[in-house]
Order: structure tokens, then sequence, then C-alpha cells
């Protein structure tokens, strides 16, 4: 049997191995056949000189990790150790910049990889797709780069939009008037405002129509000028709508539409506007098409377990 000693020298153990060892433990798990024996800042590792390379570049991925971040969770140990090299679990160091100085001095920036990529992807282009299953922050990390482009002043307004499927409830069995219908439906869009806009803020800029948040048909004839859009839940979208929102870019805009495509909430035979959009506007310059997946969940950790086990029956059937 083949022997690997390593020895952890510019970062200390307990951030590397984790509360409880937790995190050596999690690393065991994607190594079953190789030995690992941790004590104190040295790790000996036993099995077949194949694994124990692998192994070796993977610790090093790791160790280089927790140097510039001082930080290691699982997500983090799942990305590092699943993927196929540095390009897809790192990005450029600015798009891990904090975004925006939220409520009571939190911190909004991307957390994962895939996010740093949709960061650098709004940078560079005025339309953007964010694709990816719940709990990947595609919302989230939107309307930080909204509420960052009009503090910065980059924008005037930022406009919220969602289809207004009614995924199985019947808005019109709900009480009060339009609005009072609608807001339950747009809550995770005033949630991810209030980490980021102090409450007297958001009801100024509300009322004065900085914000808006709105359902997708008033956008119907409108042009959209020196804003960022931002569609959500864009897998409930028509071709029509669709094809309706994309057109009302108006100048110094900046649009981004979320969705995931495997929660469509259309009747049967409707083709998801989502779908057709990303398949047909997949080639056209200016337009980027980033990727979100179960690696980005930023939730609790059983909701990555839930999309997994969803996502394998869904595609028996």
């Amino acid at each position: 049997m083949n022997e690997l000693e390593l020895e952890l020298t510019e970062i200390s153990p307990r951030d590397f191995f984790g509360q409880g060892n937790e995190n050596i433990n999690l690393i065991k798990k994607y190594f079953p056949k190789l030995k690992i024996v941790a004590r104190g800042s040295k790790i000996k590792v036993y099995g077949d000189q194949e694994l124990l390379e692998e192994f070796d570049k993977r610790f090093h991925m790791l160790t280089e990790h927790v140097s510039k971040y001082n930080k290691m969770d699982e997500n983090v140990i799942e990305r590092i150790l699943t993927s196929d090299g540095k390009d897809d679990y790192e990005t450029p160091e600015q798009s891990g910049e904090t975004l925006v100085h939220g409520v009571s001095g939190k911190l909004i920036k991307a957390r994962t990889v895939n996010q740093r990529k949709l960061v650098e992807a709004a940078k560079k282009n005025d339309m953007v797709f964010a694709i990816g299953p719940a709990g990947t922050g595609k919302t989230y990390t939107g309307v930080a780069l909204a509420v960052k482009a009009l503090k910065e002043k980059q924008v005037k307004r930022i406009i919220l939009t969602r289809p207004a499927v009614e995924a199985g409830e019947n808005l019109g069995f709900l009480p009060g008037d339009l609005k009072e219908k609608l807001d339950p439906y747009m809550q995770p869009l005033y949630d991810a405002l209030r980490d980021m806009i102090p409450s007297e803020k958001l009801v100024h800029y509300i009322d004065n129509g900085t914000i808006q948040i709105a359902p997708m048909a008033f956008m119907r004839g409108r042009t959209l000028d020196n804003a960022f859009v931002i569609l959500d839940e864009a897998q409930n979208t028509t071709h029509a709508q669709m094809k309706m929102f994309l057109t009302r870019m108006g100048k110094n805009a900046k649009f981004l539409i979320t969705g995931d495509p495997g929660q469509i909430d259309l009747p049967r035979r409707i083709i998801s506007g989502l779908k057709e959009a990303i398949l047909v506007l997949k080639n056209v310059q200016g337009i980027e098409i980033i990727y979100l997946d179960d690696k980005d969940v930023i939730r609790h950790k059983l909701v990555k377990e839930v999309i997994t086990a969803y996502k394998s029956i869904e595609h028996e059937s």
C-alpha cells in the first residue's frame, strides 16, 4: 500500500479540518478507497498511487482556497473536489468583491463560482440570463447588482417583475386590491431588497418610483430607459410575454432574466418563453447565459438533497 504524507504549514489545522473534524470527514467521503488519518497539522493517506496523486492535487486546491479566503465549508469542498480544474471553482478576484453594504452592515457578495460568473457577465453585457434551480442565489445576486448600479448612479431606477402565473393558486380569490393580491407573490423580491436597503429608504424609493415591483403585464407598451430590470421566474413566461419583455429594453438599460426550467407552472402544451429564448439567443453578441446548479445552493444543505432527489425521478419520467 502506498503512502502520502501532507502537512498544513500556512493555515490553521482547525480552519482546515473544521469544527468536530466535519471538513476532513466530508473529504473522506469523496475518497472512500483511501485511508486518511489526520493528526495535529499532518495528514497521512494510504492507498492506490493514482488516487493518492488525485488527493494530493485536491488537497493543494483546498489549502490554497483557505489561505486566500480564510474559510472553508461543505459547498467549497464539494465544488473543489468535483471540479475539473481551477477555472471551474475560481473566477477573477474582483468578481468576489462586496456588491452592497446591506442593512446592519451585512456584506452582500457573490458566494459561489457561478454567482461570481453572473457578476462578471453583468459587467460585460447588457442582457444576462441566469438559469438554475431554487436556492442558487439567482434573484438575490441580481437584486444586489441592481442596488449597486442604483447606488453608483449607473441607472436611475430598478424595475423588478414576475409573470403572474398563479402556480396552482387563484389570485382572484385572495382578498384586497390588485397590489395586495400581488404583494405576497412578489415577496422574494421585497425580501432581497430589505436586506440591502434600510426600510424607510426602501419605502421612499417605492413611493417615488425609483424602485418598481410589478407583474409583467405592466411592462407592455413601456420603453425601459436608464434602468436595471430583472425578470424573475421567467420560466413561466409564454413566447409572446418573453418577446414583449425583451423588446422593452431602452437606452442605458441592464436586463437580467432569471429562471428555473425545472419549475414551469404554465399549462401543458404551452412552451416556456425562457426555454425558447435561451435557444434563440444563445449566439447573440451582448447576451450571456450563466448556468447555476446544485453546487451553488446556499440555503439549508437539505435543499441540495431535495434537488438531487427530484432530478433523479424527473429524468426517469
